[in-house]
């Protein structure tokens, strides 16, 4: 699909002035707002960016942006940029006042490169990560794409939890071995999993896992309330030690912060039965990975299944490679062919919301980390 011209980038004269809207934020005259698309997109929804607001005016060069290794990457393989080029990028950094993305080339360097930003709309649940390496205009917002990979992760969390529940690897190691052998297998229905972490993502596997008769019990930030249907239990994050003894699946989803980076280590996972299955779709630092793997090495857990890791990529000399009761994702379970087209619906409302002046959705709070 080819880019309509108005899409193409072009100069264009913006008045100076701002006004202030709400919240004591300042937002640019909405005689025309220039978008800097800052990560490789699909035609058809950097149109509809475009077409949101007549005053939109979309600065999109893919040509400059990181080479994309699949489908909806949003890091991709970086570009070597000659001098010409560079210019370029940095003309559209400057002249940016939305964007949708960390700028890829020199984020610590974005509150020179970008003096009119005023907000940026991330294409990651968790921004905290990405937000640690950049620095921004004083006053610049951030929101995220929390609620994009809500249902692709409850699904990778079910598949794990049926993987491991149901015998998958020894059904396949039968297979191979051709042997013919009948058993019994447990249900999943009438287990227990503890979902730690209740946001958009905690929510929705909880959705998923209560829908199939699991009996889900909830975590999450203390002194908050929740109201997260099928949820039987909450508890706060400091009360795990209670409800491990009784778990069948935990469900690790939180953001990475200074309250749960290591919240599950040799302790926790020693609280565990034999039968539980450990998810992570959270972030690797979340969990103590040599207590994890001295613990599966041990047999002391059924399983893990996990997405994410204390490095990424996993180094090859990793023992969870090799092992049976481990299920690798190289951090792509939120990863779906349908990403792009959802992170574009939360970016163009909140881009009508921007030259309205209302709240924006997935306001990044740097106090929360998230």
């Amino acid at each position: 699909m080819r880019l309509p011209s108005w899409l193409m980038c072009r100069d264009v004269n913006i008045p100076a002035e701002c006004h202030t809207g709400l919240r004591g934020q300042e937002f640019m005259d909405t005689s025309a707002v220039e978008v800097l698309i800052a990560s490789p997109l699909e035609a058809e929804h950097v149109a509809a960016i475009g077409a949101v607001d007549p005053r939109i005016r979309v600065l999109y060069s893919p040509e400059l942006l990181p080479v994309p290794r699949y489908g909806a990457d949003h890091e991709g393989r970086s570009r070597d940029l000659g001098a010409e080029q560079l210019r370029r990028w940095r003309e559209l950094l400057a002249r940016a006042d939305v964007a949708l993305d960390l700028d890829w080339w020199a984020p610590e360097a974005m509150r020179d490169n970008c003096p009119r930003l005023r907000w940026v709309q991330g294409t990651s649940a968790g921004m905290a990560g990405h937000l640690a390496r950049a620095d921004l205009p004083d006053g610049a917002v951030v929101t995220t794409a929390a609620g994009v990979h809500g249902v692709p992760l409850a699904e990778f969390a079910l598949t794990g939890a049926l993987h491991f529940v149901k015998g998958v690897p020894g059904l396949r190691h039968r297979q191979r071995e051709r042997q013919w052998t009948r058993q019994i297998t447990p249900m999943l229905a009438g287990r227990r999993a503890l979902v730690v972490g209740l946001g958009a993502i905690g929510r929705e596997i909880t959705r998923v896992f209560s829908a199939l008769g699991v009996e889900v019990w909830g975590a999450g930030r203390p002194g908050r309330s929740y109201d997260v249907p099928g949820m039987t239990r909450r508890l706060d994050y400091t009360e795990l030690s209670g409800a491990l003894p009784a778990t069948d699946l935990l469900v690790l989803c939180v953001p990475l912060t200074a309250d749960t980076g290591g919240l599950i280590g040799e302790t926790e996972l020693r609280l565990l039965p034999p039968r539980a299955v450990l998810i992570n779709v959270a972030r690797g630092s979340v969990v103590d990975e040599d207590a994890l793997i001295c613990a599966l090495r041990d047999r002391r857990l059924a399983g893990a299944a996990l997405d994410v890791f204390a490095v990424e990529p996993l180094p090859r000399e990793s023992p969870l490679w090799g092992m049976d009761n481990v299920m690798v994702s190289p951090h792509t379970a939120a990863t779906v062919a349908e990403e792009n087209a959802r992170i574009t619906e939360i970016f163009t409302d909140n881009l009508r919301r921007w030259i309205d002046g209302r709240p924006l959705r997935n306001r990044f709070e740097p106090d929360r980390g998230y």
